[in-house]
């Protein structure tokens, strides 16, 4: 069995790189390191995908490391969240760890810091801490409380940590730099006073440590070797190796950033996405126009087409937004191959057919067609669909006056039904105010099978779905949630983007009776129609995912 080809991508080299010298013993290990206030979004997800896939690649392991040194906004659910989206994705973390596991050894290293001059603790408020670092080409200003003796700094930020100090009034900064041309350098905050309770040390720790504080520490301790971060992190770089040196940790884990994942049409800001909620634009963090992984498998995305279109993005440290119809045709791509199929009318038409069959008691025959459940699947067998004289049909599928190049049903024209019969149309039945509610039509019997034993070909085959064995649905259809491709780029504000019409919820469809055995997040074909995923809580709703036509492919060809 030969090995597989893995990636070319500069993540991949600096690995190889470090194995081949022996770095470290040859060892690989990554680490996701998630904040746990809010639900993982489709960016999330390429993190996870270069975090957990390089380890997994190198035969290595990955830590879930959540950093939850933020308690105001943090949430032992948003944690179980986390966890389960993960899992979902396809992914076992080796580990389930937490920086607040570690907040005794950061406090002990903050104490060594301050022991050798490098720390201090600063009485200014938050806007007097700001204003005094500066801004780019113009340097900071050293706090007044940069040169208290270490006795003293030693002495406040033991009260700190004691509970002696109200929020806000006193912080632990780093003693670096002010005038440094990387504003993270400037004096960074390493702990602040907040007397808020803690989803897992409870009240034990009235201060807490910042990210920055946190973050290279922790891999540290953790044995992390290679530290995978999005390019955000790239000036943060030289503060983590910093504290490190001054620590003197041996064999300090190594940064590598990357770009992170943007798509058309689509923002993964936590604080617009939580407008979207609590403003009530959508019916929650689940809701199946959000870009959270919550709410794309609601939708019904498939994790392997998400992990398939994140690994082919690539890696790189060029920012870029990818198109959404790109990562459309991966999950259509995924759903073909998988997807069982199924009839289904979303908008339907009666159509009657006037020379069908009666039994000697004269009632309608009832005849059954046998269809595969996914052709490109021969393993998942065939269903019995069954078929009488009246059937739902698309309102599309019939035109009394059809328009030009309209090749579907109307008046002496002959189609298709799928897998069934030939049909002509007779006659249209209209209401007092002239709307067709019925079709009247003849069926040929030797047609049976949907093949005419004379070699007459018709140019349309129409789904159907028979009138009295018909199941109801309520079927939920999708739009982009903003109009703009790039939301907020005209006015700098993205929720001004938002489009008032990204969903259109459609009540009565009418489906062939196997629909109703899709299991809760089950997503099968409607034919000529697109995927559909069947609701995880409310039964016989279904939401679209996406259609049938690769848009991407079109966007191609004219590209």
């Amino acid at each position: 069995m030969t090995s597989p080809v893995l990636p070319s991508n500069f993540i991949y080299d600096a690995i190889r790189a470090d194995i081949a010298a022996g770095e470290r013993g040859g060892r690989v290990q990554t680490r996701f390191p998630p904040e746990p206030n809010g639900f993982l979004h489709i960016g999330h997800a390429k993190a996870i995908v270069v975090d957990f896939g390089a380890a997994d690649d190198f035969n290595g392991k990955c830590i879930l490391r959540l950093d939850d040194t933020n308690p105001e906004t943090e949430d032992s659910d948003f944690v179980q969240s986390i966890i389960e989206d993960i899992r979902w994705l396809g992914y076992e973390p080796a580990e389930d760890r937490y920086a607040s596991d570690y907040f005794e050894q950061l406090y002990v290293w903050a104490e060594q810091l301050i022991t050798a001059g490098l720390a201090y603790v600063d009485d200014q408020d938050s806007e007097a801490i700001s204003a005094g670092r500066g801004g780019y080409g113009r340097p900071g200003v050293n706090s007044p409380f940069r040169d208290r003796s270490v006795e003293e700094n030693l002495d406040l930020f033991r009260r700190m940590r004691a509970g002696e100090f109200a929020d806000g009034t006193h912080v632990l900064r780093a003693k670096i730099d002010m005038s440094h041309e990387n504003m993270q350098m400037r004096d960074p905050i390493m702990y602040r006073i907040r007397a808020v309770h803690h989803h897992r040390t409870g009240d034990e720790w009235p201060i807490y440590p910042t990210y920055d504080w946190a973050h290279g520490q922790s891999d540290a301790i953790e044995g992390v070797t290679h530290s995978l971060c999005t390019l955000e992190f790239e000036s943060h770089r030289p503060l983590y190796d910093w504290f490190l040196e001054q620590l003197g940790v041996v064999d300090p884990p190594r940064q590598y950033e990357f770009a992170r994942l943007e798509l058309t049409h689509t923002v993964t800001s936590k604080r617009r996405l939580a407008k979207l909620v609590n403003d009530g634009v959508v019916d929650g963090w689940d809701d199946a126009r959000m870009p959270t992984l919550r709410g794309l498998r609601r939708r019904g995305y498939p994790a392997a087409a998400l992990r398939a279109f994140c690994r082919e993005v690539g890696t790189t440290r060029t920012n870029s937004r990818q198109s959404i119809e790109y990562l459309e045709a991966y999950v259509r791509r995924e759903l073909n191959a998988t997807a069982q199929r199924r009839m289904g009318v979303l908008d339907p038409l009666k159509l009657r057919l006037t020379n069908w069959p009666t039994d000697a008691d004269g009632n309608p025959v009832v005849e059954h067609f046998e269809v595969a459940n996914n052709p490109e699947r021969p393993e998942d067998g065939t269903r019995l669909i069954p078929f009488t004289g009246e059937l739902w049909i698309e309102q599309d599928d019939f035109r009394e006056v059809p328009p030009p190049k309209y090749f579907r049903l109307s008046p002496g024209r002959e189609v298709r039904l799928r897998g069934a019969y030939f049909v002509t149309a007779t006659e249209a039945v209209k209401d007092a105010d002239g709307n067709v509610v019925e079709v009247l039509a003849t069926y040929a019997p030797e047609t049976k099978g949907g093949n005419a034993p004379d070699g007459r070909r018709v140019k349309s085959t129409m789904h159907w779905v028979s009138a009295p064995h018909a199941v109801e649905t309520t079927v939920a259809l999708y739009e982009r949630l903003f109009t703009a491709e790039a939301p907020g780029e005209r006015t700098g504000e993205a929720l001004d983007d938002l489009n008032p019409n990204s969903r259109r919820i459609v009540e009565g469809a009418k489906a062939e009776p196997a629909l109703a055995d899709a299991a809760p997040g089950e997503v099968v074909q409607f034919e000529r129609l697109g995927y559909f995923a069947a609701d995880p809580d409310t039964p016989m709703l279904f939401h679209r995912t996406v259609g049938l036509r690769d848009e991407w492919a079109s966007i191609q060809k004219r590209g």
